[in-house]
């Protein structure tokens, strides 16, 4: 039988690296097979993102966990069910209140609320009669509960936002105290995310063509939709011009993604979709009209003959981005769900514009007031199938 320490990195350890790169941690007790997948290639997956990204791999009896952190933080990257900056303050005293829980202990929601009062930061403070701040306490809780930091023995916390002194009783999972990730220095020596952002990255002096700077760009290229090129002195930018076939390579060989790179944009893709990933375009009936909106771009950009900034970028008028969805609606609009055939055209482009973002498909200068859309969304294109087309136009008649 073959040992592990002699297993290379098969499609096995591919699919253990999708897991790991998808998901915030892999607990034995509800996947156990692909826990098991994950021991089994632990020794090349280890060296793999410790050498490539910096990234540590934690492998526990109960969970395994990939601490991925991001070279640059973005707006997406935060906890997407969170409303306010409350919810994570409340969110956070919560983990505090954790660490003196033993595992597979007890409690109730009221010794949680007394705690979270006293632990919460600032002069605000909380007031559990307040709507507002009963609505985040439930969200960070069902957070908690979904993560599997928290189990619900008896009880709705749902009902907190009708009653502020609802009783709910939880267990202390063995994972709980093992979500937040330790860091080797004291938090309060760092005055800043990116001062925190730095040290976990590779120590390597030579900032610009040592590790550091592999692990930044492998960083963007895995956690982000894409990587734009910030201009000619763009030292990460450069590295992958320089090295884009070992690079192609590398990525090709460990992972089912495909590296694209072009004058001033990389991205990886993938040749066909892969439930197991996050990837554009999801089910999200919005991203069928993403698609069908770069279509009807670059018609205009055609017409029109507007010019693209040096960076890459279309700028465009909010008046004419809206124009712009009127257009993509008269020729496709027959076949948008109900939600936005229903919409008026600036709920959509409300709509459209924060996806885009989102995807790094479009930004606010800030400056002109322009919408500038971005490089990532003129390679996109999508339009309904010729069949499609002529059954519509048959039922107009």
């Amino acid at each position: 039988m073959e040992t592990r320490s002699k297993l290379g990195f098969d499609e096995k350890a591919k699919e253990a690296c999708e897991c790991l790169l998808e998901q915030f941690w892999v607990r034995r007790d509800q996947e156990p097979e692909k826990y098991q997948l994950i021991r089994e290639r632990e020794g090349v997956l280890k060296a793999y993102f410790l050498g490539k990204l910096g990234y540590r791999l934690i492998v526990h009896r109960h969970f395994i966990k990939l601490e991925k952190t991001p070279a640059f933080p973005e707006p997406w990257m935060g906890i997407q069910d969170f409303r306010h900056p409350r919810d994570y303050a409340i969110f956070c005293c919560l983990l505090a209140y954790l660490e003196g829980k033993n595992a597979d202990e007890q409690f109730l929601l009221s010794d949680l609320c007394e705690e979270i009062v006293a632990l919460f930061p600032g002069d605000e403070g909380l007031d559990w009669t307040h709507y507002e701040h009963r609505k985040s306490l439930i969200r960070a809780m069902q957070f908690a509960q979904e993560q599997g930091i928290i189990k619900v023995v008896e009880g709705d916390v749902e009902q907190f936002r009708f009653q502020e002194e609802y009783e709910v009783l939880y267990d202390v999972p063995a994972v709980a105290r093992y979500f937040l990730r330790s860091y080797p220095e004291d938090l309060n020596q760092f005055t800043s995310g990116e001062e925190i952002l730095a040290a976990d990255q590779s120590t390597d002096a030579e900032d610009d063509t040592g590790a550091r700077r592999r692990q930044r760009v492998y960083r963007q290229l895995f956690l982000s939709p894409v990587m734009y090129s910030r201009g000619s002195d763009d030292t990460d930018f450069l590295y992958l011009r320089n090295y884009r076939h070992r690079i192609q390579e590398d990525i090709e060989s460990h992972t089912e993604f495909q590296f694209e790179l072009y004058k001033d944009t990389a991205l990886l893709t993938f040749a066909e979709s892969k439930a197991r990933y996050t990837l554009f375009p999801d089910t999200r009936a919005i991203n069928d009209i993403v698609l069908q909106f770069a279509d009807v771009v670059k018609r205009m950009r055609d017409e029109q003959g507007i010019a693209i900034r040096a960076d890459g970028s279309l700028p465009v008028t909010r008046v004419d981005f809206e124009h712009w969805v009127r257009i993509c609606r008269a020729q496709f609009g027959s076949g948008w769900s109900k939600q936005y055939r229903d919409m008026s055209d600036s709920q959509i482009a409300r709509d459209l514009f924060a996806v885009l973002v989102e995807w790094k498909m479009a930004a606010a200068d800030s400056q002109s007031e322009m919408i500038l859309l971005q490089p990532l969304l003129v390679r996109l294109v999508g339009a309904y199938p010729e069949d499609y087309v002529a059954e519509a136009e048959a039922g107009t008649k």
